[in-house]
């Protein structure tokens, strides 16, 4: 069986990153609002993903809110001079947590100056525009409106790079006419495939794709396939289908989220973990075919 050599890292922006980070999405309580329920074990969490290489951090100063990004901070600061931060802005937070629009330009420019301050950085990495459009998915509309004032900050010199999430190829090319774009960040696993042709048309440009919910939607045919696989190569359903990912396209990043400690170490173990041609080839048809 041919195993296949795949690329450890990939450029986001100015830097180059290992391919396996780390989203700090899952840090905060349950429904991403709140508190943890062990701030310890969060911090310890970040600590031990920096310590083993990962120098791609994703995360949202709506995740808590405020939460994940005071616990970086904490865990992290100062930070060392590798590490990416990547945090979204476009949306925020009702009193019962729900999750709301956000991207006027005045409150996008907050945003800004939040993850600045709860970040405890003069300047953010990356800024990905989510946009909200619509609450179940990319919907279409103009990004320009949004991505001025981030063009202004980043002539200001408090974004170093703009990414873009939630959006559709028409917002892609829209975007790229108004300022380059370093990644975008979109749902996609192995049963989510309505991105396969912009992932590769982003790898031909060199533009990282960041993928999330990379574990979700699958059906009961699909899980019981991905397990049998996960068990011929001693591996779990979830280091395979993260492993998918990497051998998918040399521009997929992975950012899967943990407040585990075991977990963080499962997922760190796929860069390791190359897939098979057959074995790929088996999982492609998992969310291509029909179950």
């Amino acid at each position: 069986m041919t195993q296949i050599e795949q690329p450890r890292t990939f450029a986001l922006g100015s830097h180059n990153v290992q391919r396996v980070g780390y989203g700090a999405m899952q840090l905060a309580g349950p429904h991403v609002f709140g508190p943890p329920k062990d701030r310890k074990a969060a911090l310890a969490v970040l600590r031990a993903a920096v310590e083993a290489g990962v120098n791609h951090i994703d995360t949202s100063d709506f995740y808590g809110p405020h939460i994940t990004n005071q616990l970086i901070r904490e865990a992290l600061h100062p930070y060392p001079d590798d590490l990416v931060i990547v945090t979204k802005i476009g949306a925020r937070r009702g009193d019962d947590g729900s999750w709301r629009p956000a991207f006027k330009p005045d409150e996008l420019i907050q945003a800004v100056h939040d993850n600045l301050r709860n970040l405890g950085r003069d300047v953010i990495d990356v800024v990905n525009l989510r946009c909200m459009f619509s609450m179940t998915g990319p919907a279409e509309g103009s990004i320009e409106p949004m991505l001025t004032p981030l063009v202004e900050l980043q002539r200001q010199g408090l974004i170093r790079h703009i990414g873009l999430s939630n959006v559709t190829p028409t917002q892609i090319a829209e975007g790229r006419c108004i300022c380059d774009i370093v990644c975008v960040q979109n749902e996609y696993n192995i049963a989510q495939r309505s991105d396969d042709a912009l992932i590769n048309d982003l790898a031909r440009d060199g533009i990282a794709y960041v993928p999330f919910f990379p574990l979700g939607g699958f059906r009961p045919l699909q899980l019981s396939a991905l397990s049998d696989i996960a068990k011929r190569l001693d591996a779990t359903p979830r280091q395979i289908a993260l492993a998918w990912l990497l051998r998918r396209a040399p521009n997929i990043l992975v950012i899967a989220g943990t407040a585990s400690l075991d977990h963080l170490r499962e997922n760190l173990a796929v860069a390791e973990l190359v897939l098979p041609d057959d074995v790929f080839t088996q999982l492609d048809a998992i969310g291509l075919n029909d179950a």
